[in-house]
């Protein structure tokens, strides 16, 4: 079910005109390759800027470069989430150079620890995963947040795992899981928060994809992407916030 306010919290009505795709800034996390790539792609095909984060700069540009062949605008931007200084500067770039960021797909992910167990899984390694996936996509979101709210405009969309849902069966990807587990409660703790400002924040999850980390027979990449695209250019009426999705479709946290 949607997001719903605690009693007695002020929930701001913008009334701001949604904007048209064209005027749309987006940014993506992890999308240099895989699923990150691929959303891009599709942001783009729809008249979306996109924003292209990637780690490696040289990585960045030769996706973006691909990309723009296509006809698309998108621009590389050096964004590695884990850290701090990478997030605070790119937050400052896109308000000096757009004042504005319609569209966040924190899609940077790692640690698929498909071999591991809860028992006898590295520590350090839980610590590495819950860095990318839960605080690089916290940090990230914080940072850019003010840019959505100067214009009472705004789509968040936290790539998740059917994986992460308190009730899914499984002992293997500890790691992966739990950090999962901990982005989804972020994000319905950012939707209610953020209900009726505009601003709508949603989990999706792709399914098993053909990528890198999920390795070969999975489903292909444009229809994980699709997914995410979606949330990520949901209309503000009627406003679908605080949900997991998986193909347009709600799943239970």
């Amino acid at each position: 079910m949607n997001a719903v306010a605690f009693p007695g919290r002020p929930r701001r009505r913008t009334g701001v005109a949604e904007p048209e795709p064209s005027q749309r800034i987006a940014l993506v996390s992890g999308a240099n390759r895989g699923l990150g790539y691929e959303v891009a792609r599709q942001l783009a095909a729809q008249g979306v800027t996109v924003l292209l984060g990637a780690r490696k700069p040289l990585l960045g540009e030769k996706a973006a470069r691909q990309l723009r062949r296509e006809g698309g605008t998108v621009i590389p931007v050096k964004l590695d989430v884990t850290s701090t200084q990478d997030v605070r500067e790119l937050a400052a770039r896109i308000d000096g150079e757009y004042g504005r960021l319609d569209i966040l797909v924190n899609n940077a992910g790692a640690y698929f620890d498909i071999d591991d167990d809860p028992s006898s899984v590295n520590i350090d390694l839980v610590r590495q995963a819950l860095e990318t996936n839960l605080i690089g996509a916290w940090q990230l979101t914080e940072a850019v947040l003010p840019l959505m709210q100067r214009h009472g405009y705004g789509r968040i969309v936290n790539v998740s795992s059917g994986c992460g849902a308190i009730d899914s069966e499984g002992s293997a990807c500890p790691a992966y899981r739990v950090s999962k587990a901990a982005l989804n409660s972020h994000t319905r703790m950012l939707a209610t928060e953020l209900a009726g400002s505009g601003i709508l924040v949603n989990a999706v999850c792709p399914g098993w994809v053909a990528t890198d980390m999920g390795g070969h027979g999975g489903r292909p990449v444009a229809e994980g992407a699709a997914g995410i695209v979606w949330a990520a250019m949901l209309p503000t009426r009627p406003a679908i916030n605080g949900g997991f999705f998986r193909d347009r479709q709600r799943i239970d946290w």
